[in-house]
Protein backbone atom coordinates (compact mmCIF):
# COMPACT_ATOMS: atom_id res chain seq x y z
CA UNK A 1 0.00 0.00 0.00
CA UNK A 2 1.21 3.49 -0.86
CA UNK A 3 0.68 5.84 2.09
CA UNK A 4 1.12 9.60 1.94
CA UNK A 5 1.59 11.65 5.11
CA UNK A 6 1.14 15.43 5.00
CA UNK A 7 2.38 17.76 7.72
CA UNK A 8 3.96 21.17 7.27
CA UNK A 9 6.84 20.31 9.64
CA UNK A 10 7.91 16.67 9.31
CA UNK A 11 7.35 14.60 11.39
CA UNK A 12 4.91 16.45 13.67
CA UNK A 13 2.51 14.05 15.36
CA UNK A 14 3.45 11.23 12.97
CA UNK A 15 6.99 10.52 14.20
CA UNK A 16 6.04 7.03 15.39
CA UNK A 17 3.13 6.17 13.09
CA UNK A 18 4.87 6.82 9.76
CA UNK A 19 7.89 4.55 10.50
CA UNK A 20 5.59 1.82 11.83
CA UNK A 21 3.60 1.75 8.60
CA UNK A 22 6.78 2.04 6.51
CA UNK A 23 8.19 -1.06 8.22
CA UNK A 24 5.25 -3.23 7.18
CA UNK A 25 5.87 -5.44 4.12
CA UNK A 26 4.34 -4.07 0.94
CA UNK A 27 4.01 -0.49 2.19
CA UNK A 28 5.70 2.54 0.69
CA UNK A 29 5.45 5.69 2.78
CA UNK A 30 6.08 9.20 1.47
CA UNK A 31 5.96 12.26 3.74
CA UNK A 32 4.93 15.53 2.07
CA UNK A 33 6.23 18.54 3.99
CA UNK A 34 7.67 22.02 3.75
CA UNK A 35 10.44 21.40 6.27
CA UNK A 36 12.09 18.12 7.29
CA UNK A 37 12.68 18.57 11.02
CA UNK A 38 13.70 14.97 11.47
CA UNK A 39 14.19 12.05 9.11
CA UNK A 40 12.26 8.83 9.78
CA UNK A 41 13.42 5.27 9.03
CA UNK A 42 11.88 3.90 5.86
CA UNK A 43 9.98 7.13 5.13
CA UNK A 44 10.68 9.11 1.94
CA UNK A 45 10.42 12.89 2.36
CA UNK A 46 8.94 15.00 -0.42
CA UNK A 47 9.03 18.75 -0.04
CA UNK A 48 6.98 21.53 -1.55
CA UNK A 49 7.80 25.24 -1.51
CA UNK A 50 6.01 27.63 0.79
CA UNK A 51 3.34 29.56 -1.08
CA UNK A 52 3.83 33.19 -1.86
CA UNK A 53 2.50 35.49 0.82
CA UNK A 54 -0.79 37.29 0.49
CA UNK A 55 -0.64 40.96 -0.39
CA UNK A 56 -2.84 41.69 2.64
CA UNK A 57 -5.75 43.01 0.64
CA UNK A 58 -9.27 42.05 1.60
CA UNK A 59 -10.90 41.55 4.97
CA UNK A 60 -8.45 40.76 7.76
CA UNK A 61 -10.60 37.85 8.98
CA UNK A 62 -9.78 36.10 5.71
CA UNK A 63 -5.99 36.35 5.81
CA UNK A 64 -5.50 33.03 7.59
CA UNK A 65 -8.06 31.42 5.31
CA UNK A 66 -6.31 32.74 2.21
CA UNK A 67 -3.00 31.44 3.56
CA UNK A 68 -4.62 28.04 4.12
CA UNK A 69 -5.95 28.01 0.56
CA UNK A 70 -2.49 28.79 -0.76
CA UNK A 71 -1.00 25.93 1.27
CA UNK A 72 -3.76 23.66 0.03
CA UNK A 73 -2.93 24.56 -3.55
CA UNK A 74 0.76 23.82 -3.01
CA UNK A 75 -0.04 20.45 -1.48
CA UNK A 76 -2.44 19.59 -4.33
CA UNK A 77 0.20 20.44 -6.91
CA UNK A 78 2.78 18.38 -5.03
CA UNK A 79 0.42 15.38 -4.94
CA UNK A 80 -0.08 15.68 -8.70
CA UNK A 81 3.68 15.82 -9.19
CA UNK A 82 4.11 12.69 -7.05
CA UNK A 83 1.55 10.92 -9.22
CA UNK A 84 3.43 11.93 -12.38
CA UNK A 85 6.58 10.47 -10.85
CA UNK A 86 4.82 7.18 -10.18
CA UNK A 87 3.61 7.48 -6.58
CA UNK A 88 -0.19 7.24 -6.30
CA UNK A 89 -1.40 7.05 -2.70
CA UNK A 90 -3.80 4.35 -1.53
CA UNK A 91 -4.22 6.27 1.74
CA UNK A 92 -3.51 9.82 2.92
CA UNK A 93 -2.97 10.82 6.56
CA UNK A 94 -2.74 14.58 7.04
CA UNK A 95 -2.69 17.41 9.57
CA UNK A 96 -5.17 20.05 8.33
CA UNK A 97 -3.97 22.88 10.56
CA UNK A 98 -2.32 25.01 7.87
CA UNK A 99 -4.57 24.13 4.93
CA UNK A 100 -2.61 21.36 3.21
CA UNK A 101 -5.55 18.94 3.43
CA UNK A 102 -8.10 21.27 1.83
CA UNK A 103 -7.97 19.83 -1.67
CA UNK A 104 -6.71 16.29 -1.10
CA UNK A 105 -10.09 14.74 -1.91
CA UNK A 106 -10.39 16.91 -5.01
CA UNK A 107 -7.15 15.62 -6.53
CA UNK A 108 -7.58 12.12 -5.06
CA UNK A 109 -11.37 11.62 -4.89
CA UNK A 110 -11.18 7.83 -4.53
CA UNK A 111 -8.36 7.78 -1.97
CA UNK A 112 -9.26 7.45 1.72
CA UNK A 113 -8.21 10.43 3.84
CA UNK A 114 -7.57 10.41 7.61
CA UNK A 115 -7.09 13.76 9.34
CA UNK A 116 -5.37 14.57 12.62
CA UNK A 117 -8.16 16.59 14.26
CA UNK A 118 -6.07 18.42 16.82
CA UNK A 119 -8.46 21.19 17.84
CA UNK A 120 -11.43 23.17 16.58
CA UNK A 121 -11.40 26.82 17.66
CA UNK A 122 -14.34 28.28 19.54
CA UNK A 123 -15.33 31.86 20.11
CA UNK A 124 -16.43 31.04 23.68
CA UNK A 125 -15.53 28.41 26.26
CA UNK A 126 -11.97 27.47 25.29
CA UNK A 127 -8.90 29.70 25.07
CA UNK A 128 -10.68 32.79 23.72
CA UNK A 129 -11.73 34.99 26.63
CA UNK A 130 -10.12 32.68 29.20
CA UNK A 131 -7.31 35.02 30.27
CA UNK A 132 -8.45 38.45 31.48
CA UNK A 133 -5.02 39.87 30.61
CA UNK A 134 -5.62 39.13 26.92
CA UNK A 135 -7.94 41.50 25.08
CA UNK A 136 -11.09 39.77 23.83
CA UNK A 137 -13.32 41.95 21.68
CA UNK A 138 -16.20 41.12 19.37
CA UNK A 139 -13.58 41.33 16.63
CA UNK A 140 -11.53 38.59 18.35
CA UNK A 141 -14.63 36.43 18.71
CA UNK A 142 -15.76 36.77 15.11
CA UNK A 143 -12.27 36.27 13.70
CA UNK A 144 -11.96 33.04 15.71
CA UNK A 145 -15.11 31.64 14.12
CA UNK A 146 -13.72 32.27 10.65
CA UNK A 147 -10.44 30.63 11.67
CA UNK A 148 -12.28 27.30 11.65
CA UNK A 149 -13.20 27.57 7.98
CA UNK A 150 -10.29 25.56 6.53
CA UNK A 151 -10.41 23.03 9.39
CA UNK A 152 -14.10 22.31 8.98
CA UNK A 153 -13.86 22.24 5.19
CA UNK A 154 -11.11 19.64 5.45
CA UNK A 155 -12.98 17.67 8.11
CA UNK A 156 -16.13 17.55 5.98
CA UNK A 157 -14.21 15.97 3.10
CA UNK A 158 -12.25 13.34 5.05
CA UNK A 159 -13.18 9.71 5.59
CA UNK A 160 -12.04 9.57 9.22
CA UNK A 161 -10.16 11.62 11.79
CA UNK A 162 -8.20 11.15 14.99
CA UNK A 163 -8.05 13.44 18.04
CA UNK A 164 -5.45 12.85 20.76
CA UNK A 165 -7.84 13.38 23.70
CA UNK A 166 -11.55 13.30 24.38
CA UNK A 167 -11.42 16.97 25.33
CA UNK A 168 -9.89 17.90 21.97
CA UNK A 169 -12.42 15.78 20.11
CA UNK A 170 -15.21 17.58 21.98
CA UNK A 171 -13.95 20.91 20.64
CA UNK A 172 -15.23 19.86 17.20
CA UNK A 173 -18.89 20.20 16.16
CA UNK A 174 -21.00 17.23 17.21
CA UNK A 175 -21.95 16.63 13.60
CA UNK A 176 -18.41 15.35 13.01
CA UNK A 177 -17.95 13.27 16.17
CA UNK A 178 -18.84 10.01 14.44
CA UNK A 179 -15.83 10.53 12.18
CA UNK A 180 -13.35 11.06 15.00
CA UNK A 181 -11.50 8.36 16.94
CA UNK A 182 -9.62 9.28 20.12
CA UNK A 183 -5.99 8.11 20.08
CA UNK A 184 -3.27 9.83 22.07
CA UNK A 185 0.03 10.28 20.24
CA UNK A 186 1.64 7.75 22.57
CA UNK A 187 4.49 7.77 25.09
CA UNK A 188 7.39 5.33 24.81
CA UNK A 189 7.06 4.18 28.41
CA UNK A 190 10.13 1.93 28.15
CA UNK A 191 12.30 5.00 27.55
CA UNK A 192 10.27 7.65 29.34
CA UNK A 193 10.39 6.18 32.82
CA UNK A 194 11.78 7.04 36.28
CA UNK A 195 15.56 7.46 36.42
CA UNK A 196 16.57 7.22 40.09
CA UNK A 197 20.27 7.74 39.33
CA UNK A 198 19.77 10.67 36.94
CA UNK A 199 21.54 13.97 37.41
CA UNK A 200 21.05 17.37 35.82
CA UNK A 201 24.10 19.60 35.49
CA UNK A 202 23.67 23.34 35.94
CA UNK A 203 25.79 25.86 34.01
CA UNK A 204 27.96 26.42 37.10
CA UNK A 205 28.81 22.71 37.24
CA UNK A 206 26.59 21.76 40.17
CA UNK A 207 24.65 18.54 39.64
CA UNK A 208 21.04 18.28 40.79
CA UNK A 209 19.76 14.87 41.83
CA UNK A 210 16.59 13.20 43.02
CA UNK A 211 15.89 14.38 46.56
CA UNK A 212 17.09 17.92 45.95
CA UNK A 213 14.44 20.70 46.15
CA UNK A 214 14.11 20.99 42.37
CA UNK A 215 11.08 22.64 40.77
CA UNK A 216 10.63 22.21 37.02
CA UNK A 217 8.54 24.02 34.45
CA UNK A 218 8.48 23.02 30.77
CA UNK A 219 6.91 24.50 27.65
CA UNK A 220 7.99 24.39 24.03
CA UNK A 221 7.97 28.19 24.24
CA UNK A 222 7.59 30.33 27.36
CA UNK A 223 4.26 32.10 26.84
CA UNK A 224 0.91 32.86 28.50
CA UNK A 225 -0.95 29.92 26.86
CA UNK A 226 1.20 27.60 28.97
CA UNK A 227 0.86 29.64 32.16
CA UNK A 228 4.30 31.21 32.04
CA UNK A 229 3.10 34.48 33.57
CA UNK A 230 1.51 32.68 36.51
CA UNK A 231 4.58 30.53 37.09
CA UNK A 232 6.93 33.51 37.03
CA UNK A 233 4.71 35.41 39.45
CA UNK A 234 4.86 32.43 41.79
CA UNK A 235 8.66 32.47 41.96
CA UNK A 236 9.06 35.30 44.54
CA UNK A 237 6.63 33.48 46.86
CA UNK A 238 8.45 30.18 46.30
CA UNK A 239 11.80 31.77 47.07
CA UNK A 240 10.44 33.42 50.20
CA UNK A 241 9.14 30.06 51.48
CA UNK A 242 11.99 27.89 50.16
CA UNK A 243 15.07 29.99 49.38
CA UNK A 244 17.02 26.79 48.71
CA UNK A 245 14.77 25.66 45.86
CA UNK A 246 16.39 25.26 42.45
CA UNK A 247 13.98 26.27 39.69
CA UNK A 248 14.51 24.90 36.17
CA UNK A 249 12.59 26.69 33.39
CA UNK A 250 12.84 24.76 30.13
CA UNK A 251 11.63 26.22 26.85
CA UNK A 252 12.33 28.59 23.99
CA UNK A 253 11.59 32.25 23.38
CA UNK A 254 9.49 31.92 20.23
CA UNK A 255 5.70 32.04 20.05
CA UNK A 256 3.74 28.83 19.52
CA UNK A 257 0.33 30.26 20.44
CA UNK A 258 -0.95 33.76 20.96
CA UNK A 259 1.37 36.68 20.32
CA UNK A 260 4.57 38.34 21.54
CA UNK A 261 4.42 40.88 24.37
CA UNK A 262 3.99 44.46 23.24
CA UNK A 263 6.95 45.85 25.19
CA UNK A 264 9.64 43.15 25.02
CA UNK A 265 11.16 40.79 22.43
CA UNK A 266 9.75 37.71 24.21
CA UNK A 267 7.80 36.64 27.29
CA UNK A 268 10.91 35.60 29.21
CA UNK A 269 12.29 39.11 29.09
CA UNK A 270 8.88 40.61 29.79
CA UNK A 271 8.36 38.55 32.93
CA UNK A 272 11.94 38.99 34.13
CA UNK A 273 11.31 42.73 33.94
CA UNK A 274 8.07 42.41 35.90
CA UNK A 275 9.00 39.87 38.59
CA UNK A 276 11.77 40.33 41.18
CA UNK A 277 13.57 37.10 42.03
CA UNK A 278 16.96 35.70 43.02
CA UNK A 279 18.51 34.69 39.67
CA UNK A 280 21.12 32.48 41.34
CA UNK A 281 18.52 29.72 41.78
CA UNK A 282 16.35 30.30 38.70
CA UNK A 283 17.81 28.59 35.65
CA UNK A 284 16.52 29.31 32.16
CA UNK A 285 17.85 26.37 30.18
CA UNK A 286 16.32 27.15 26.79
CA UNK A 287 15.33 24.09 24.83
CA UNK A 288 17.10 20.89 25.80
CA UNK A 289 17.98 17.69 24.03
CA UNK A 290 15.39 15.01 24.72
CA UNK A 291 17.41 12.98 27.22
CA UNK A 292 18.59 16.07 29.09
CA UNK A 293 14.95 17.14 29.33
CA UNK A 294 14.02 13.72 30.72
CA UNK A 295 16.86 13.97 33.24
CA UNK A 296 15.43 17.29 34.42
CA UNK A 297 12.05 15.63 34.95
CA UNK A 298 13.75 12.72 36.70
CA UNK A 299 15.29 14.96 39.38
CA UNK A 300 12.19 17.11 39.81
CA UNK A 301 10.61 17.26 43.25
CA UNK A 302 7.67 19.23 41.86
CA UNK A 303 6.82 19.65 38.19
CA UNK A 304 4.50 22.51 37.23
CA UNK A 305 2.29 22.24 34.13
CA UNK A 306 -0.14 25.04 33.35
CA UNK A 307 -2.27 25.51 30.26
CA UNK A 308 -5.21 27.46 28.90
CA UNK A 309 -8.17 25.31 27.81
CA UNK A 310 -6.23 24.29 24.71
CA UNK A 311 -4.24 21.42 23.22
CA UNK A 312 -2.73 19.16 25.90
CA UNK A 313 1.09 19.21 25.81
CA UNK A 314 3.12 16.05 25.36
CA UNK A 315 5.28 17.27 28.26
CA UNK A 316 2.45 16.87 30.76
CA UNK A 317 2.02 13.19 29.95
CA UNK A 318 5.77 12.63 29.64
CA UNK A 319 6.26 14.08 33.12
CA UNK A 320 3.66 11.66 34.45
CA UNK A 321 5.39 8.76 32.69
CA UNK A 322 8.67 9.81 34.36
CA UNK A 323 6.94 9.48 37.73
CA UNK A 324 7.11 13.21 38.39
CA UNK A 325 4.90 14.85 40.98
CA UNK A 326 2.82 17.01 38.63
CA UNK A 327 1.16 20.17 39.91
CA UNK A 328 -1.09 21.28 37.08
CA UNK A 329 -3.78 23.79 36.21
CA UNK A 330 -7.36 22.82 36.91
CA UNK A 331 -8.36 23.26 33.27
CA UNK A 332 -10.31 21.01 30.92
CA UNK A 333 -7.53 19.29 28.98
CA UNK A 334 -5.61 18.56 32.19
CA UNK A 335 -8.58 17.09 34.06
CA UNK A 336 -8.76 14.35 31.43
CA UNK A 337 -5.38 12.95 32.51
CA UNK A 338 -4.95 14.13 36.13
CA UNK A 339 -7.34 13.61 39.02
CA UNK A 340 -6.56 15.88 41.95
CA UNK A 341 -5.03 13.98 44.84
CA UNK A 342 -4.92 10.70 42.92
CA UNK A 343 -2.18 11.01 40.28
CA UNK A 344 -1.26 14.68 40.64
CA UNK A 345 -2.37 17.96 42.18
CA UNK A 346 -4.57 20.56 40.49
CA UNK A 347 -4.40 24.29 41.17
CA UNK A 348 -6.11 27.43 39.92
CA UNK A 349 -4.44 28.53 36.68
CA UNK A 350 -4.23 32.20 37.70
CA UNK A 351 -3.40 31.98 41.42
CA UNK A 352 0.38 32.41 41.63
CA UNK A 353 0.42 32.58 45.42
CA UNK A 354 -1.57 29.35 45.78
CA UNK A 355 0.71 27.67 43.24
CA UNK A 356 3.76 28.70 45.27
CA UNK A 357 2.24 27.38 48.51
CA UNK A 358 1.34 24.08 46.85
CA UNK A 359 4.80 23.64 45.36
CA UNK A 360 6.63 24.42 48.58
CA UNK A 361 4.22 22.30 50.64
CA UNK A 362 5.15 19.15 48.69
CA UNK A 363 8.93 19.61 48.78
CA UNK A 364 9.50 18.26 52.33
CA UNK A 365 7.04 15.34 52.07
CA UNK A 366 8.30 13.55 48.98
CA UNK A 367 8.06 10.05 50.46
CA UNK A 368 4.45 10.56 51.56
CA UNK A 369 3.51 11.65 48.03
CA UNK A 370 5.22 8.76 46.24
CA UNK A 371 1.81 7.09 45.62
CA UNK A 372 0.82 10.06 43.45
CA UNK A 373 3.99 9.63 41.39
CA UNK A 374 3.35 5.92 41.02
CA UNK A 375 -0.26 6.53 40.04
CA UNK A 376 0.80 9.11 37.46
CA UNK A 377 3.08 6.64 35.73
CA UNK A 378 0.46 3.89 35.98
CA UNK A 379 -2.05 6.18 34.25
CA UNK A 380 0.27 6.64 31.29
CA UNK A 381 1.23 2.98 31.06
CA UNK A 382 -2.41 1.94 31.09
CA UNK A 383 -3.94 4.59 28.84
CA UNK A 384 -1.28 6.47 26.87
CA UNK A 385 1.50 4.01 26.04
CA UNK A 386 2.93 4.18 22.53
CA UNK A 387 2.32 0.51 21.74
CA UNK A 388 -1.38 0.80 22.50
CA UNK A 389 -1.66 4.03 20.51
CA UNK A 390 -0.02 2.51 17.45
CA UNK A 391 -2.27 -0.56 17.68
CA UNK A 392 -5.33 1.71 17.69
CA UNK A 393 -3.98 3.66 14.72
CA UNK A 394 -3.39 0.38 12.90
CA UNK A 395 -7.04 -0.55 13.32
CA UNK A 396 -8.16 2.83 12.01
CA UNK A 397 -5.86 2.53 8.99
CA UNK A 398 -7.12 -0.96 8.20
CA UNK A 399 -10.74 0.10 8.59
CA UNK A 400 -10.46 3.21 6.46
CA UNK A 401 -8.29 1.57 3.80
CA UNK A 402 -10.75 -1.30 3.59
CA UNK A 403 -8.20 -3.89 4.68
CA UNK A 404 -10.34 -5.17 7.54
CA UNK A 405 -14.06 -4.82 7.07
CA UNK A 406 -14.58 -6.18 10.59
CA UNK A 407 -12.63 -3.34 12.22
CA UNK A 408 -14.72 -1.27 14.57
CA UNK A 409 -14.74 2.40 15.44
CA UNK A 410 -12.62 3.24 18.49
CA UNK A 411 -14.97 4.74 21.02
CA UNK A 412 -14.17 8.03 22.67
Amino acid sequence: MNILFIHQNMPGQFKHLAPMLAAQPGNRVVFLTQTVRRSLPGVEPATYPAPRASNGAGHHYLRRFEDAVRHGQQAARAIQQLARSGFRPDLVIAHPGWGEALFVKDVLPATPLILFAELCYRSHGLDIGFDPEEECTIDTICRTRIRNAPLLTSLESCDAAVSPTKWQKASHPEAFHDKIDVIFDGIDVDHVRPRPAAGFTLPDGRVLRRGDPVITYVARNLEPYRGFRTFMRAIPHIQRLRPDAEILIIGGDDVSYGSKPATHPNWREAMCAEVPFDPARVHFTGRLGYDAYLDALAVSAAHVYLTYPFVLSWSCVEAMAMGALVIASDTGPVREVITDGVNGILVDFFDARALAHTVTRVLPVQAALQPLRDAARATVVEHYALGDSLAKWQRVVERVAGLDRRATHIAA
